[in-house]
């Protein structure tokens, strides 16, 4: 049976493609979407794909993670510099997640710099566009598998 992984996705994702193109990208989120679940089905993966603009809805995902996938690749969007709820939710979800951000905040302004999540996280990946959602699927199938 393949591993089903939640690919996550934080408020404002839903705007890919319309919001700051010069940093996020033309692609849309359904861009992003396709993308994901042909790189998942690739390594014999199943991507539960899900974007929110609630905090609340995030948390409540990660803590279905605990029964209902294998892993998790997170992007927690603005959520990530704010939310201690998320890092907790984190913490109790109890299965690898994998942080994704498709800039890279470290180049960016001084409060993106700061992850409530990333000292929590199995691994970090930024900056690659949408490409990180790729790396982000190799690096989960890999732990998944071991």
């Amino acid at each position: 049976m393949a591993a089903t992984i939640f690919v996550l996705n934080g408020p404002n994702l839903n705007l890919l493609g319309q919001r700051e193109p010069e940093i996020y990208g033309a692609g849309t989120l359904a861009d992003l979407e396709k993308r994901v679940a042909a790189k998942a089905r690739a390594l014999g993966l199943t991507a539960d794909f899900r974007q929110s603009n609630r905090e609340g809805e995030l948390v409540d995902w990660l803590q279905e993670a605990r029964t209902g996938a294998d892993g998790v690749v997170l992007n927690a969007a603005g959520y990530t510099h704010t939310s201690v709820a998320i890092r907790d939710a984190v913490l109790a979800c109890d299965k690898p997640v994998i942080e994704v951000h498709l800039s890279n905040p470290y180049a960016r302004e001084d409060f993106r710099q700061h992850s409530f999540i990333s000292d929590i996280a199995r691994g970090v990946i930024c900056g690659f566009g949408p490409l990180g959602y790729d790396l982000a699927l190799d690096a989960i199938a890999d732990i998944t598998r071991s």
